[in-house]
């Protein structure tokens, strides 16, 4: 049988009572957790892993892919409603996101959101179909050395995220390397810069550091500013809009496959992800755009590139767990657990053996990102209705409240509380200085998968006459040196471009 066929299959028993209600579940529940600051994917799979314990191996599968798939794009309401990635594929989310819901386009933003994930999730998913086994052998050949340059290069994100102060945006991000280096080393296992407090010697944890550079310091600024109307404006749910708004994000065709190319493929990469992803397909945004200096300010391109490319990455972590057995990120490690306790082995002989399973998982991944474009709309239209009518005095606690939460949920530890309240305290300063929370959270999430890459990179090295050649020596090394020394210059290549424009135009 060929994979359409396979495919036929798999949707002709996806149609089950029971496999539906499953699948509406699982988008139910993962738009919820992915909306709540704090919540990520990776909790809400992990949360629910132990009750598909009872189900059959293809129903606990497109439970658990339902509830990932909608998870990600739940992420964007509070990213776009509150400034709070709602799980840290929606970063970017927030940069034009939020700036159009301040305008009153928060429900416009929402749509763009919701079209832009159905888009990048159905091509994460086709393309899984398509091009499963010959690209996990293209992602077996990336070791350490092509890890460290895959952190290089999406450090050069950077300059795209600075919003017009890339030398601050580069301080930033070294701010976030620095504090991803507390606690233990990833290789050597020494204890850095914990101070004697052994909450610290696990590092800094990544949901508590977003949700404290993102959302607290903008519950500061409502704080501060007496008129709620300075904040937002009402949301305009205009009729005929959500057509409209289908429409013109269709036409944004280029803009679309680039993000969700991106996301595939750094989905297909173990341990890059939705997070690296959403930014990497911004940058590419901005730098393709011919008004990148609109950027940030709330235009519909910078929420389309996020969002199709964080869903994008879901199909693309399917294609090494599902043809290798190799977990590419924390909630693909958890299916990964899924798997084997239904007595599934992932690799070659699953899609040959269990077909039936593997395909009747896609087609419920699928038919789940269809099913959260009505699902989300609902939800979505409500929160944009709410958030803007909401008083202050009853606003700002509410999210401080959601905030600490869903800090305290990721480890059941009040010390994740204090640290996304330091680090909001420290974001709200920065931000007056002139330092976004982008480059600093970009710099937390990649300052790891540097680290590792470096000291991995020099051990595996010392066979040759000098341990660094190591790093230059590889063919897929030096695309990314390419493409980093390309995307660090090409801010002063477009700033000669529109200089020499102008005297033209003069």
């Amino acid at each position: 049988m060929s994979s359409l066929q396979y495919l036929a299959y798999g949707f002709a028993h996806l149609f089950v009572v029971k496999t539906l209600l499953l699948m509406l579940g699982g988008v139910c529940v993962g738009l919820v957790i992915g909306a709540l600051p704090g919540l990520s994917a990776t909790m809400g799979v992990a949360l629910f892993l132990p009750i598909t314990y009872w189900l059959s191996a293809s129903d606990s599968l497109v439970f658990l892919g339902s509830l990932y798939m909608a998870a990600i794009y739940g992420g964007s309401f509070s990213a776009i409603l509150l400034r709070t990635p709602g799980t840290p594929s929606n970063i970017g989310t927030t940069f034009d996101g939020y700036p159009m819901a301040k305008q009153g386009r928060g429900w416009e933003a929402i749509l763009i959101a919701t079209y832009s994930s159905l888009y990048g999730g159905l091509f994460g998913m086709i393309m899984f179909l398509i091009f499963a086994p010959m690209l996990a052998r293209i992602a077996l050949k990336f070791g350490p050395p092509e890890y460290f340059w895959l952190g290089i290069f999406g450090l050069t994100v950077i300059s795209s995220l600075s919003r017009g102060n890339t030398l601050k945006g580069f301080i930033g991000g070294l701010i976030g390397v620095l504090l991803s280096t507390i606690g233990v080393a990833p290789v050597g296992g020494n204890v850095r810069f914990t101070f004697n407090i052994p909450h610290l010697i696990g590092g800094v944890g990544l949901i508590p550091a977003l949700v404290g550079l993102f959302c607290i310091p903008e519950v500061i600024e409502m704080i501060l500013n007496k008129s709620k109307q300075q904040l937002y404006q009402e949301a305009k749910v205009q009729k005929g809009l959500a057509w409209k708004t289908f429409v013109n994000v269709m036409r944004k065709q280029i803009d679309l496959l680039r993000a969700s190319i991106i996301g595939f493929i750094i989905g297909v990469l173990p341990g890059a992800g939705g997070n690296i992803a959403n930014l990497v397909a911004y940058s590419e945004a901005v730098r393709t755009s011919k008004h990148p200096e609109k950027f940030g300010t709330g235009v519909a391109e910078g929420v389309i590139a996020t969002e199709a490319s964080n869903n994008a990455v879901v199909g693309g972590g399917f294609v090494p767990l599902m043809t290798l057995g190799v977990p590419g990120t924390p909630v693909d490690a958890i299916l990964y657990g899924a798997l084997l306790m239904q007595g599934l082995r992932p690799g070659a002989e699953l899609f040959t053996r269990r077909a039936d399973v593997v395909y009747t998982f896609v087609a419920g991944v699928i038919l789940a990102t269809f099913v959260m474009v009505p699902v989300g709309l609902a939800l979505g239209r409500g929160m944009a209705k709410v958030i803007t009518k909401i008083p202050l005095s009853l606003l700002a606690p509410t999210v401080i409240f959601l905030t600490m939460v869903g800090s305290y949920c990721v480890s059941n530890s009040i010390f994740d509380v204090y640290t996304m309240l330091i680090l909001g305290l420290l974001g709200f300063v920065l931000r007056k200085l002139g330092f976004e929370a982008g480059p600093i959270t970009l710099g937390l999430i990649l300052g790891p998968i540097i680290e590792s890459g470096l000291v991995q990179g020099l051990l595996i090295g010392r066979k040759l006459p000098q341990p660094w050649l190591i790093f230059i020596t590889r063919p897929i090394c030096w695309v990314f040196i390419v493409l980093s020394v390309f995307f660090l210059l090409w801010p002063v290549i477009l700033k000669k471009r529109i200089v020499v424009s102008g005297g033209d135009q003069k």
